[in-house]
C-alpha cells in the first residue's frame, strides 16, 4: 500500500533507546555543539577584526568555520531537541531540507578544502607572487565557485530523490535525515539514485583528494630544498593545520564507504557521523588556534580588548 494522499511523516529512530545512554549522549553533544559554534565564531571574529589576519590563508579559514558552523547547526540541535523530548518525528519537508543543506555544506567544504591546499601551495612554492595571485578578488571568487560546485554535485540526486515514494514503513534508521537509510524505505526503484549518489561522492571526494595530495608532493618538493632547518620547520608549521584538518575530514568518509560488512554498516555510519557531525567541527578551531603563533596573538589581544572595555 503506498501513500499517495499526503507527504509522509517520518521517526528517526537515533542512535539508542537505553535512558541513561541517551542522557549521556544528549550531554556530550550539547557540550560538543557549543565548544564548536564558539570556536568557529571566534575564529570568524579574529579574521574580521584583526589586520594580521587579512591573508588569503585566514580568508578562506574564515569562510571554513563558516561552513563547519552551518554544517554542525544542520545536524546537531534537531537531535537534541529529540533527545530532549523525546519526539522522534520529522516532517517529509524538514527532511528533505536537512538532507538538502547536510549534503550542500559537506560537499562545499571538500573542494574549500583542495582550494585551501592550492592556497599553501602558492604561498610556499611561489611566495614572491603569492599577493598577486591570492589576491582579494580572486580568493571570492574561488569560494563562490565552491558554492556553486557543491550545489551541482548535489542538485542531480536531489532532484531525482524528490520523487521518490514511500510506503507505509516510514522508519528511518539513523539520528538525522542521511541518504542511505531514506533510499533503503523508499518504494520506487532507486538503483540509478544509488549509483549517481556513488559515483558523485567517489569523484568529488577523489577529484578534491588528488588536488590536496598534488598540492602537497609540491610543497614538500619544495620545502625539502630550503637551506635551514629552520626554514624548514616554519614552512611545514603553516601546513600542519591544514593538513590535520584534512586528514580528519578524508578519513571520516573512508570510514563510511570502506565497511567491514554489510551488517556493521547502519551502527559504523551512525558513529562516523556522530564524530564527522560534532566532534571535528569543535577541533578544527583548536586545531588551527592551537598550532597558529598569529591565530593566539590574535586571541590574546582581543581578550585584552574585552577586559579593557568591561572595567571600563
Amino acid at each position: 500500500m503506498r501513500n499517495h494522499t499526503s507527504l509522509p511523516t517520518f521517526i528517526l529512530l537515533g542512535l539508542t533507546d537505553d535512558p541513561p545512554m541517551q542522557v549521556l549522549i544528549f550531554i556530550f553533544l550539547l557540550v560538543s555543539y557549543l565548544l564548536s559554534v564558539t570556536g568557529n565564531l571566534t575564529i570568524i571574529i579574529l579574521t574580521l577584526l584583526d589586520s594580521r589576519l587579512k591573508t588569503a590563508m585566514y580568508f578562506f579559514l574564515k569562510h571554513f568555520s563558516f561552513l563547519e558552523t552551518l554544517f554542525t547547526s544542520v545536524c546537531i540541535p534537531r537531535f537534541l531537541y529529540s533527545l530532549s523530548t523525546g519526539d522522534k518525528t520529522i516532517s517529509y519537508n524538514a527532511c528533505v531540507s536537512q538532507l538538502f543543506f547536510i549534503f550542500l555544506f559537506a560537499v562545499t567544504e571538500f573542494f574549500l578544502l583542495a582550494i585551501m591546499s592550492y592556497d599553501r601551495y602558492v604561498a610556499i612554492c611561489k611566495p614572491l607572487h603569492y599577493a598577486t595571485i591570492m589576491n582579494s578578488r580572486i580568493c571570492g571568487r574561488l569560494v563562490i565557485c565552491c558554492w556553486i560546485a557543491g550545489g551541482l554535485v548535489i542538485f542531480p540526486p536531489l532532484c531525482l530523490g524528490l520523487n521518490l515514494e514511500f510506503c507505509d514503513y516510514h522508519v528511518i534508521d539513523h539520528f538525522l535525515c542521511d541518504a542511505s537509510p531514506m533510499l533503503k524505505i523508499s518504494c520506487s526503484d532507486t538503483w540509478f539514485i544509488e549509483q549517481m549518489v556513488v559515483a558523485l561522492a567517489v569523484l568529488t571526494n577523489i577529484g578534491t583528494f588528488l588536488c590536496v595530495v598534488l598540492s602537497y608532493i609540491y610543497i614538500i618538493k619544495t620545502i625539502i630544498k630550503f637551506p635551514s632547518a629552520q626554514q624548514k620547520m616554519k614552512a611545514f608549521s603553516t601546513c600542519s593545520s591544514h593538513m590535520i584538518v584534512v586528514s580528519i575530514t578524508y578519513g571520516s568518509c573512508i570510514f563510511i564507504y570502506v565497511k567491514p560488512s554489510a551488517k556493521d554498516e547502519v551502527a559504523i555510519n551512525k558513529g562516523v557521523l556522530v564524530l564527522t557531525t560534532s566532534v571535528a567541527p569543535m577541533l578544527n578551531p583548536f586545531i588551527y588556534s592551537l598550532r597558529n603563533k598569529q591565530v593566539k596573538e590574535a586571541f590574546t589581544d582581543l581578550i585584552k580588548r574585552i577586559s579593557m572595555i568591561s572595567k571600563k
